[in-house]
């Protein structure tokens, strides 16, 4: 995926936590405000099982994050929770499998009136880890 070391250290949102709120839709809560084109990218979203990428998994486990296995659109689609900035639903084609963990994983998503950011939304406080149910 190619991060770069410079654009790391721009100041960018994180994932605090994700939330399963149906059986193919997860909540995403940032830690601040997003540029609003960025965070609805579907693109900019890896989504990684131990089951392999069937269901709503893009990815398995060992896989690297790469342009090839990210969320697509005709996967699923991400909208505005809310006026915040901060909440938004990913929904996805299909449910996501019951009892199988998943790992939501955004990347390159600014924060409010930034461009350009290059690296992971998440960090060592994010709960970015589900259950399928």
């Amino acid at each position: 995926m190619g991060l770069q070391p410079q654009m790391q250290m721009m100041s960018h949102p994180v994932l605090l936590e994700v939330r399963q709120t149906a059986p193919n839709q997860i909540l995403m809560i940032y830690d601040r405000r997003t540029e609003t084109a960025s965070a609805t990218n579907v693109s900019n979203y890896w989504i990684r099982s131990n089951a392999g990428a069937m269901g709503i998994a893009s990815a398995g486990m060992g896989e690297a994050l790469s342009a090839q296995n990210s969320l697509r659109s005709d996967q699923a689609m991400i909208t505005n929770a809310d006026n915040s900035r901060m909440r938004y639903l990913l929904t996805f084609r299909v449910n996501a499998m019951a009892g199988v963990p998943y790992i939501v994983l955004p990347c390159f998503v600014n924060a409010e009136g930034m461009t350009g950011y290059g690296g992971g939304n998440w960090g060592p406080t994010s709960r970015n880890v589900l259950i399928g149910r």
